[in-house]
Parts: C-alpha cells; structure tokens; sequence
C-alpha cells in the first residue's frame, strides 16, 4: 500500500489558524488544533519530547488542566498542558485575550450608548451562543470605574473657564430597598480657547445648598479658578453656592428659564403681543437696549391688572437675566441660557431611560460618567466661536 506522507508546520498553522475567519471552521477541528498547538509549545518550552532524555530539559510534563475560551462561534474547551514547576504558559490565551478585550468592549459600548443588559445578553448569546447573566454584563460594566473615576478628578487648574454652566437633572436609584430620587449635578464650560469643556459630575440627594456647594468645592478642589459667569436657573440653593464658593464672580440667570416663568404667570388668552414685546427685551445687543426695550414694555403693558404677577418676576430677575450683555457680543447667544447643558442632559437622560431605576447610586455616577466621557470626546474639537481670519 502506498503510504503518503504529511510535512506539518505546527507554526504556520498555528498562525493560519490564529488569523483565519473562525466563523467557518468546525469547533472541534479547533479544539484539535489548538490543542496540538499547546502540546508543541510545552515540547518547545521544556527542549524535550516525551520520555526523551535531554541535558537542555527545563522541566517535566505534569498532565493537563481544562480551561474554557470563549470565541465568536462559542465556547469551546480545551486540554492544557501544565510543567511540574507552573512555569509554562501557552500562548493560545494570550492571543486571544485581544478578541476577548474587544468582545468586553464592545459590550460596555452597548450597555453606555443606552442597550439594556437584557438586549446585550441576547445580542451576545446570538453571537456567541453563550448564555450570558444580567448580573455579568452588569459585572463588567464596573470595569469603568477606574476610567470613570480617573476622567471625573481630573485636574483642571491647567485652563482658565470664563463661562460655566450649571444644573441639575433628577435619576431613580434603589436604597435601602427603596427607590429614591437622586439629583445628577453636571457643570459644563467654555474655555479660553472657546471650546466647549464638560467639567465634571457629582451625584447627590436632592437638590440643596449645600449638595451645591460641595460639587463646587469638589471641581475647586480640581483647580477650577473663579469664573467671569456662572450661567444657571434660579434655584435658591444654586444661587446661594455660587456668591459662598465663587466671590467676585456674577451669575447670569438662564433667560430661557427666566422668560418661562414670566410666561407661565401670563393668562392663557389673547397674550401674543405681550409675548412679543417680553422676547423684544433680550434681543438687543446692547445692555442699554434691553433696559429701554423693558421700560417700553411696562409703559405699554404695566397698567393691566392680569399681568402683575408676571411683571412683579420681571422686575426681580430682570438685573440678573441680562449680565451676559457685559460680555463681548460674539458670545451673547452662547451665554444667555443653559440650552447647551440642557441638550446635554438629553442626550444622558436618552440613554439612562434605558435603565429606569439603578441598582446604587455607584451604577449611576459610572453610567452616566461613561456617557459624559463618550460625549466630551465628541465636544474635544468642537469651538464655540470661530474666530474671523
């Protein structure tokens, strides 16, 4: 009978293998291969065959372990050699642990761009066939903490922030086997580079002075310098943080926020005129106009009874809605409101809808840091004013 002989390169197929499409080879021609790998790999390790006698023998065989490696076809189980002193390692593991990083990856990529751990376990169990817990998807989202933490105390003491924005959005979080509300503080700023800058976060108990003052005090403690404006609404305790922790800086009241509360006391008939003339007053360019645009408002309209009230909040937030005319005018439109920050919690609250209530408040300040992260990268390039050439 004629015999045929096969010449196997253990290492080009080792490397065939390695970098090949395995979607299309067979589990167990894998596992087979694979396997084969280790065994000339622990051969090479020890410069001795079986039962081979060798003055350059490093060790001796100790049998084999099973281990697990879980690869985009599924898991599969392989027979690892072991060496009597523990010394040998193959290196079938360490090649695949970058698929297995970028596997990791891309799950928390869902879990952060707003993808339940429910639908990462059934995308991950359709790719991989691989039933996979609600409980470890939410494990390896705590691989963000150190990425998270390092991003959230960050020194910012290297950029001077002349514009700071300010706010607060509200969360659910089970405590003590409760839900309770949180309050989520975000500040974001343009720099002195007129890019934008978010600058840190800070979840809380509700909303409060002194909750305030110690995210100020934490983003101080960063190295924030006191900025030239502070652009907020008109919380009590908001306000009250600002004149303790920032001397010398002036707040400037969101006029988005400032013209609804006028108009929310406004009567709900006939009041498009009025309206009118209370957007007038923040369309100047000037300090000047907008003060002459509000006496002409009360001379046409602060005889009528019905809109007391609405005039009486006017008058007291009026000073503190237009201090961003004390700015150059290239910024007037950047610096009135907190419409920025207000887009940003949008974008957080679309992708923490998906959670609905965390588990702890940790599981919060990780997601909702991971997702400011991810949009601060996008903000990194993005200048507020470009400046004429």
């Amino acid at each position: 009978m004629t015999q045929i002989q096969f010449n196997l390169n253990i290492n080009d197929l080792k490397d065939s293998v390695m970098n090949s499409d395995i979607d299309a080879v067979i589990k167990a021609s894998i596992v087979l291969v694979l396997n084969s790998v280790m065994e000339k790999e622990r051969d090479d390790f020890l410069k001795a065959g079986s039962y081979e006698r060798s003055i350059e023998r490093r060790d001796y065989r100790n049998g084999y372990y099973e281990r697990d490696l879980l690869l985009s076809i599924g898991k599969i189980t392989l027979r690892v050699p072991r060496t009597r002193n523990g010394d040998f390692s193959p290196s079938v593991f360490e090649r695949y642990a970058r698929c297995d990083q970028a596997f990791v990856l891309s799950m928390l990529e869902m879990v952060v761009n707003g993808v339940s751990t429910r639908k990462v376990k059934n995308v991950v169990q359709q790719l991989c066939g691989e039933t996979v817990s609600k409980s470890f998807v939410s494990s390896l989202t705590e691989k963000l903490d150190p990425v998270v933490n390092q991003w959230a105390n960050r020194p910012i003491n290297t950029m001077y922030y002349p514009y700071i924005f300010a706010d607060a959005m509200y969360i659910k979080v089970r405590e003590h086997h409760r839900v309770v509300s949180k309050a989520v503080y975000i500040a974001t700023a343009i720099n002195e580079n007129n890019d934008r800058e978010i600058l840190g976060l800070k979840v809380d108990h509700s909303e409060s002075y002194e909750a305030w003052q110690r995210f100020f005090q934490h983003l101080q403690s960063r190295g924030l310098q006191s900025p030239k404006l502070i652009i907020s609404d008109a919380h009590k305790g908001l306000k009250k943080a600002i004149g303790s922790e920032f001397v010398g800086t002036t707040w400037q009241r969101c006029t988005v926020h400032f013209k609804r509360n006028i108009f929310n006391k406004l009567p709900k008939k006939d009041m498009e005129e009025v309206k009118l003339g209370l957007k007038r007053i923040f369309e100047g360019l000037k300090i000047e106009d907008a003060r002459r645009f509000k006496e002409e408002f009360l001379n046409q309209f602060g005889d009528n009874p019905k809109l007391q009230n609405a005039i009486d909040i006017l008058e007291d937030g009026f000073e503190d809605a237009i201090q961003y005319f004390n700015e150059p005018q290239k910024y007037h439109q950047f610096i009135r409101s907190t419409n920025s920050l207000e887009r940003l919690n949008q974008e957080v609250r679309r992708r923490e809808r998906v959670i609905r209530i965390f588990p702890n408040t940790q599981s919060a300040f990780r997601l909702i840091g991971a997702v400011l992260i991810d949009l601060a990268e996008e903000q990194t390039t993005r200048k507020v004013v470009q400046e004429k050439q």
